[in-house]
């Protein structure tokens, strides 16, 4: 019986050789394979396959509540979550016609800024540990590791935060964390400078990353590129600057872009695109007023527990919102925010339930593993973990 995979991808000339690097590589990211044809070390075409992670996460969004199906969108790129949270949490408050509160609006954008900052993080780490460079491996995921401890004082959780709520937030920012926010960026800023000393010219870092994994703007646009890869094409698309949400119309930040959309620019542009991100956490430190953190609806918002001990109006309230979950008006709505790698949009459908009755999320991972195969074509087999690095596919967000 011929081999499946065979049968779809050959060899096109009788002196290369198909291979399969992963799913179990550890630079595919797990589940990701990537069927490449060879002539010798040079990649002569490619298949890339996202595989999956059996969440099945639209369809079980269609068994939940509105309010349950939040740790949901949590584990979609789990190295920004806050970022899917409030995307997700807007969607619905659009179609409800909610509109949060003022303090509620700069915390999320602030949050959302310095979970983008995480997430970069880790990218650049993962991708100059896979070239070897493990010192500015270290000096990137300490600065991480202090990020992820202090979102945890926050939201209770690591990674998966599930610290939004529809109509707010879970509750307000306990005493000491913007002190030791301003102390992180500090850090950050210290060694940042170090990574941009050791790598920005490195001969060795230069010639395994530019006029590597080129994808062009007319490509790019093509294959639905967005974020990141997208900007390092030349292309300052950015969608908190092009539909501002939340405060980003209020901020003074500008958008990085690069050149020769290859692996140099696509390290520069998150390298920057960091920079503006404390930048604006530092604009919105000085902005954020007082005030409530959850709207004042009880079609959405549990009754305050001294209220549901004592007043059977609220008890009632309290069980409906629980077992029935917010009644969300019929209708559909598509809105999207600009996630670490890309734009991350919601597609929800309510039937004027308290479950939905269609979730479909825009996950930037899924569109860009449909033309990653263009930027490792024609490159050297050693360049396939360098270029995939620097695209930052997120399994949870690719899984159907």
């Amino acid at each position: 019986m011929a081999n499946p995979v065979q049968a779809v991808f050959t060899a096109s000339r009788d002196d290369t050789t198909v291979v399969n690097i992963g799913p179990s590589h550890p630079a595919t990211h797990g589940t990701v394979q990537i069927i490449a044809e060879l002539d010798a070390e040079k990649v002569v075409r490619t298949d890339v396959h996202c595989g999956y992670l059996h969440r099945g996460f639209e369809k079980e969004c269609e068994d939940h509540t509105w309010h349950n199906l939040i740790p949901y969108v949590d584990r979609l790129n789990y190295c920004s979550a806050l970022i899917n949270n409030f995307a997700y949490c807007d969607a619905v408050e659009q179609l409800m016609g909610i509109e949060i509160t003022p303090r509620t609006k700069y915390l999320r954008t602030l949050l959302a800024e310095y979970n983008r900052v995480a997430d970069h993080l880790t990218c650049v780490a993962a991708q100059l540990m896979e070239l070897g460079a493990l010192t500015a491996f270290l000096y990137l995921v300490t600065v991480r590791d202090s990020m992820y401890e202090h979102l945890a004082a926050l939201t209770g959780a690591r990674v998966t935060y599930s610290y939004g709520r529809i109509g707010g937030l879970a509750f307000d920012v306990p005493a000491g964390w913007f002190k030791r926010l301003e102390e992180i960026l500090g850090e950050y800023e210290q060694y940042i400078e170090r990574v941009h000393g050791l790598v920005d010219r490195n001969r060795i870092f230069i010639d395994r990353m530019r006029n590597v994994g080129v994808i062009s703007t007319k490509d790019a646009l093509h294959w639905g590129f967005t974020g990141p890869i997208l900007r390092s094409t030349g292309v300052p698309r950015d969608l908190r600057k092009d539909t501002p949400y939340l405060a980003y119309g209020e901020l003074d930040f500008d958008v990085p872009v690069g050149i020769n959309g290859d692996n140099y620019d696509r390290y520069y542009v998150r390298m920057r695109e960091m920079d503006e991100s404390v930048y604006m956490v530092r604009q919105l430190l000085e902005m954020i007023p007082e005030g409530p953190i959850m709207v004042d609806d009880r079609r959405c918002v549990f009754p305050d527990k001294a209220l549901v001990y004592t007043e059977i109006e609220s008890l009632i309230n309290h069980f409906k919102l629980v077992m029935e979950g917010p009644v969300v008006p019929a209708g559909d709505i598509y809105l999207a925010h600009e996630g670490a790698n890309g734009e991350l949009g919601f597609y929800i459908v309510s039937t004027g339930d308290g479950q939905p009755h269609k979730v479909h999320v825009r996950s930037p991972s899924f569109v860009h593993m449909g033309g990653v195969h263009t930027m490792l074509n024609g490159y050297q087999l050693a360049d396939i973990v360098t270029t995939f690095g620097s695209v930052n596919m997120i399994g949870g967000e690719c899984d159907r």
